[in-house]
């Protein structure tokens, strides 16, 4: 019998700045989801990684004056260290830079255009570029974006578009006979009632305003838009579109889909769709959880709340961060967090439950028995009732795993912990260590406390990934009974092992000591922050462009003329150049060479009026005698836009 699959993926994270606890929160309930998986036996291919591309990306690197590409590769470390730090334990990170995706995307793109599913028009409509989304008026809440409450901007280009509408009736189909496809519930009412009912329009696939993305291969002035580059990543990434498709063949389609509910629209209809388009099967279930909140609003770095998860786990060990991400926010809803909340969680299930129950217990079998676990004896009435617990538990978490209510499945496990710390108030060890004729009843008691901490321990190690070494090391326990959940029946563990005392598993926190001390670490990060906007500021102040004035008969000497482009082609060796032939309506074409080569295709400028500068002296560039220059429009950044009249108007009139 074959290995079932299963493969699992968490969004690929845009790298537009410092990583937040809130990124971690899908990584990390994907991470246990994962672990939970391979340890049922389950061949598990775990897909994370970055969306690299798009004009956000662009703008943010160069804002902090660097190439794109170098920029994104710091982060991308940093992220990489991240999930280092946190154990996550993925089988593949993606970037969308990778060569191999570029080539697939432009596969998957000339796919879809060769079979009527792309096509070209003028794109109008309104633009958030932190979510980059794209939005009808309709759609906007207070004239802003309805997932992000940004500022939009009307934007107008040429574009190719993807038939979303062609698939419109399917996709409602696919929700409405599929609920599993969807979840949680709440989702499917949102997207059927939202977006699907109200009617799909078609969607814009690529964008020419920006060039830092994949090149349409037979259009390059267009780049691939992110809904066919980055929602692509998951099929790309099992190598489909190149040479070796084994992966693509042995795990799509995908099992597990999981994401922040502000993109499950990207993921249950367009991904769908595009899916639908290509004849791929769709995946199995896209689940969009709620969102991390500090103070009521959603934890984001371009809000200004982030909480740093380096920090708290440097602080309070890895674990404790996990647990509290996956423990204390309901599955699916949203969760707040805050400093006080984080460190009660670890004080009260952390050190009060299970770091007790193990020191309790790692103790009692030192002081008693000289740190051997003894002899399972006879069961008694009392032992029933912890025993059952614990072989009941499995099937406990298995169900809450697979409806992925992870904090179910933790509380379920905590069960054991919690009962066996009531275990030991009930046998009084200490009272049964004092009666000789009660020793093979004290074997039993130690007995029973370290076999349920083995059994937690065990269904425990997919969430706490570092505790659970240190656990089997104070128990004694092998690596045999972490090939799987086979072990998990009571009774199994051999006497014979040696127990560590050793330090407290979790250490109890001064609740208030620390929460000053986090609030003064949170004060001391806004405050640089808020003193590096300042001397961005004043460096910006201080390069603020001072204009020498002139009278109007300065200006009278500029002669400025409409002229309509005749002809365009590239200057040999000379990237930045187009050579033009304008027509001032003079009765000849005048040459004029422009650097906008950059921003302009040559085909694009044929025919679009400009305004030239038609008495500059002619100079000669790169050999070719230039009559004139063309007035742009240049912003912070260098990018250049021609000026045109806003009309159409004959060939030499006079601007003034």
């Amino acid at each position: 019998m074959s290995q079932q699959k299963y493969y699992i993926t968490t969004p690929i994270y845009y790298p537009s700045g410092k990583w937040h606890l809130g990124t971690c929160y899908t990584t990390v309930i994907c991470d246990a989801l994962a672990r939970f998986k391979r340890m049922q036996g389950y061949d598990v291919f775990y897909l994370t990684g970055t969306d690299e591309h798009g004009q956000k990306i662009d703008d943010v690197a160069k804002s902090v004056g660097v190439p794109v590409k170098e920029y994104i590769d710091k982060v991308v470390k940093e992220l990489r260290e991240l999930w280092g730090l946190l154990d996550i334990s993925y089988d593949k990170f993606i970037r969308t830079t990778d060569d191999y995706h570029e080539k697939a995307v432009q596969k998957i793109f000339e796919k879809l255009y060769a079979q009527g599913d792309i096509y070209k028009d003028e794109y109008e409509g309104y633009y958030c570029k932190p979510c980059e989304s794209f939005w009808t008026k309709s759609q906007l809440v207070d004239g802003k974006c309805p997932d992000c409450g940004r500022e939009v901007s009307l934007m107008k280009e040429e574009s190719y578009f993807f038939r979303l509408s062609k698939y419109q009736d399917r996709l409602i189909k696919l929700i409405e006979e599929n609920p599993e496809f969807l979840q949680p519930k709440s989702r499917q009412n949102e997207m059927l009632n939202n977006f699907l009912r109200p009617g799909l329009q078609d969607i814009s696939v690529s964008r020419t305003s920006f060039d830092w993305g994949v090149k349409v291969p037979f259009d390059p002035k267009h780049v691939v838009y992110v809904w066919i580059d980055a929602l692509t990543n998951y099929i790309t990434a099992l190598g489909y579109g190149s040479d070796d498709t084994t992966l693509f063949e042995k795990y799509w389609p995908a099992d597990l889909h999981m994401m922040g509910k502000e993109i499950v629209r990207f993921h249950s209809i367009i991904w769908p769709a595009i899916l639908m388009a290509l004849d791929i099967p769709l995946p199995k279930k896209v689940y969009g959880h709620g969102w991390l909140l500090l103070s009521g609003d959603k934890i984001s770095k371009s809000k200004g709340n982030a909480v740093d998860p380096v920090i708290l786990s440097e602080r309070y060990g890895v674990d404790a961060v996990r647990y509290y991400l996956l423990r204390e926010i309901p599955f699916g809803q949203d969760g707040s967090y805050s400093n006080r909340a984080f460190i009660s969680r670890i004080n009260s299930d952390l050190a009060n439950d299970f770091g007790n129950l193990v020191s309790r217990s790692t103790a009692m079998c030192s002081q008693y028995f000289g740190g051997i676990v003894p002899e399972r004896g006879e069961i008694e009435e009392v032992d029933k009732s912890l025993i059952d617990v614990c072989n009941g538990a499995y099937e406990k978490v298995a169900k809450a795993m697979d409806s992925l209510l992870v904090p179910e499945a933790l509380e379920e496990i905590w069960k054991i912990i919690i009962r066996a710390n009531k275990y030991i108030d009930e046998t009084t060890p200490w009272l049964l260590a004092k009666d000789e004729s009660k020793r093979a009843r004290l074997q039993s008691v130690i007995y029973n406390l370290i076999e349920a901490i083995r059994m937690a321990n065990v269904l425990v190690s997919p969430f706490l990934t570092k505790s659970y070494v240190e656990v089997f090391k104070k128990i004694g326990v092998t690596d045999e009974y972490l090939e799987g959940f086979g072990s998990l029946e009571f009774g199994t563990m051999r006497s014979g092992a040696k127990v560590e005392k050793g330090e407290a598993l979790f250490k109890r926190i001064d609740i208030e000591k620390d929460v000053k001390e986090l609030e003064a670490i949170a004060e001391k990060a806004e405050a640089e922050k808020n003193k590096k906007a300042e001397k961005k500021e004043d460096e910006k102040a201080e390069n603020t462009v001072t204009f020498e004035e002139i009278t109007i008969d300065d200006f009278a000497k500029i002669n400025l003329r409409v002229g309509k482009v005749a002809s365009a082609e590239k200057v040999e060796k000379a990237d930045k150049l187009l050579k033009l032939g304008v027509d001032l309506g003079e009765g000849r074409i005048r040459t004029v060479v422009s650097g906008i080569a950059k921003w302009y295709a040559p085909d694009e400028m044929v025919g679009k009026e400009i305004i030239l500068v038609a008495n500059l002296k002619p100079c000669k560039l790169r050999g070719i005698m230039s009559e004139g220059m063309i007035l742009c429009a240049s912003d912070e950044d260098g990018n250049l836009a021609i000026v045109s009249p806003s009309k159409p108007m004959k060939a030499g009139s006079e601007v003034r």
